[in-house]
């Protein structure tokens, strides 16, 4: 066992893209048996073991994590398969946004291992869940505080966000001017405790009469990735009416990236993807605390309560890819559990994936090509995706320009 085909899940989530429009539904549909439905929404694809979505061993029914459990030292080394009790720590996936889906945090170990005993099935593991999205295509995002003097100055400009948390507003003002840090995150905590658990008939009043006074765009119209906030709120309100959650984004960072542009997204850390197509690494769990712009389950207390209140500039957020030859670059968020690199060959040229102590998950987003492993020529194509077991070299050929995303642990 050295490289093994997977064939991964797909699911369809209201928020996904529809049909071929979808990078999720695009790589699915390199299995045969999949079909895409033009009217169906295609939001994400699994690459992993999670029981909610497992990966298959291409053209069986096999699952990926019954390969790893009958020889987990070998499928994911010793020292791997001794830290994280024989599992694969990282879950990989795309995501394809065309509805904003909502305002949320993954809980740390601590909180997921409370909330999991307490409400097993609400929180159905106990495990943290950081995550890194790479944009795959123009991607819309919010992630983090913004800087406290953006949020004073938006209670002047908008009235109506002022109006939902008045009473915080005075002593946020004040914090934001001359209190200390510590001040400070008490502050936006009332700020935000306030705002997310105003009364729905208030909120609902609020947002319409932002809406109406914000007005319609120009004639020329507007662009799906004007991130302006009138340009959030009319696109928030048009998918979630009335909702809460259309006033984080003037609590929150607004980023707007590129193709091959990378955020991290710590525990308690609040977020909300908008809009475009990403690769997503995580920690191996399915652990979300929702506060708005969602029709699911809402734990807006917890989510209150668990965030760290960090603030700054949208800059701090980016994760920045590290070289590490002239075709392959690193991102490398601060945890154990994964990392991941990607791969961009022109046509015609080779180059080595040198061998790692670790497992590795290896997903081809552009371009064709062959995976060679020992005297294996395994076939690339976009939407391909590889198993690739610890101490394995490989070398990527490249047919035509390829661009790969490998995570790994080591």
């Amino acid at each position: 066992m050295s490289a093994i085909r997977l064939s991964c899940a797909v699911n369809n989530y209201h928020w996904g893209k529809h049909g071929l429009a979808s990078k999720a539904a695009q790589f699915a549909a390199t299995n045969p048996d999949v079909v895409i439905d033009e009217e169906q929404t295609y939001a994400e694809l699994w690459m992993g073991t999670h029981p909610n979505g497992p990966s298959m061993v291409y053209g069986t029914d096999t699952q990926l994590g019954d390969v790893i459990s009958e020889n987990a030292d070998v499928a994911l080394g010793a020292s791997v398969s001794q830290r994280y009790g024989g599992s694969l720590p990282f879950l990989f996936k795309v995501l394809s946004i065309e509805k904003a889906l909502s305002i949320q945090a993954h809980p740390d170990k601590q909180l997921a291992q409370q909330l999991h005993a307490a409400r097993p099935n609400d929180y159905k593991d106990g495990n943290h869940k950081p995550e890194m999205s790479i944009a795959l295509t123009d991607f819309i995002a919010l992630s983090g505080f913004r800087p406290l003097d953006e949020i004073a100055e938006f209670l002047t400009a908008y009235p109506e966000f002022h109006a939902l948390v008045s009473h915080a507003a005075p002593e946020f003002r004040r914090a934001a001017a001359e209190g200390t840090d510590g001040e400070r995150r008490e502050a936006l905590k009332a700020l935000f405790a306030e705002l997310m658990m105003a009364r729905d008939e208030d909120v609902r009043a609020q947002v319409n009469a932002l809406v109406t006074r914000i007005g319609e765009p120009s004639c020329n119209g507007t662009s799906e990735l004007d991130v302006s906030e009138p340009a959030l709120v009319r696109r928030l309100n048009g998918e979630y009416p009335g909702d809460v959650g259309i006033f984080c984004v003037f609590m929150l960072n607004v980023l707007r990236l590129r193709a091959g542009d990378a955020f991290y997204m710590g525990p308690n850390d609040p977020h909300a993807y908008i809009y475009g197509d990403c690769v997503e690494c995580m920690a191996t769990s399915d652990n979300v605390v929702r506060a708005g712009l969602t029709p699911k389950q809402r734990d807006v207390r917890v989510l209150v309560d668990m965030l760290t209140y960090d603030y700054g500039a949208p800059s701090h957020k980016l994760l920045q890819p590290q070289p590490i030859s002239s075709v392959h670059a690193v991102y490398n968020p601060p945890i154990d559990e994964f990392s991941v690199v990607r791969s961009s060959l022109s046509g015609g040229e080779r180059a080595d994936l040198e061998a790692v102590d670790g497992p590795r998950v290896l997903l081809v987003v552009e371009g064709t090509g062959a995976l060679c492993v020992g005297s294996d020529n395994m076939p690339l194509g976009p939407g391909f995706v590889y198993f690739v077991c610890p101490n394995t070299s490989c070398t990527l050929t490249a047919d035509s320009a390829l661009v790969a995303y490998t995570a790994q642990c080591e």
